[in-house]
């Protein structure tokens, strides 16, 4: 039987590197920072899978441990992406997640249209995500009744 612990990690993982790669895969071009939220969001969504089969001996500080890297990886791209420092909109608008507008809607729209084409922005899904993983990650740590 898999315990609490490991179903709550899986489910925070296929949440987290699930959006991952459907945020990597809708990037209007695969730059750097695509490939990374592609290959990460793949890896996330590996782990959780092993972490719903008892057989596969995880145990908690190596999932957690693990779920923290996820994290920090998730987080310092998306502060990357919100600083403009990986080509990202610098804010909340553009395509990020949180009003729904494709890229080809902003562009020209008198907003700033080459930034608002980024391949990746800042999404704000993706940061609180990464937080829930965080979270995810200290407790499955700290958890000493064994995965």
């Amino acid at each position: 039987m898999v315990s609490d612990t490991r179903l709550y990690g899986a489910a925070i993982a296929f949440a987290s590197g699930g959006y991952s790669l459907a945020s990597a895969a809708g990037a209007t071009r695969m730059t750097a920072t695509a490939w990374l939220m592609l290959a990460l969001g793949a890896v996330v969504v590996v782990h959780g899978g092993l972490l719903l089969a008892p057989s596969v001996p995880l145990d908690d500080a190596t999932s957690g441990g693990l779920m923290l890297a996820y994290a920090a990886v998730m987080l310092a791209t998306q502060a990357a992406l919100g600083t403009g420092m990986m080509g990202g909109t610098g804010g909340m608008g553009g395509t990020g997640g949180m009003n729904g507008m494709g890229a080809g809607a902003m562009a020209g729209s008198g907003t700033g249209g080459a930034t608002m084409t980024a391949a990746m922005p800042w999404d704000l899904g993706m940061a609180v995500l990464a937080l829930l993983m965080l979270v995810s990650g200290a407790i499955m740590l700290r958890t000493d009744d064994g995965m």
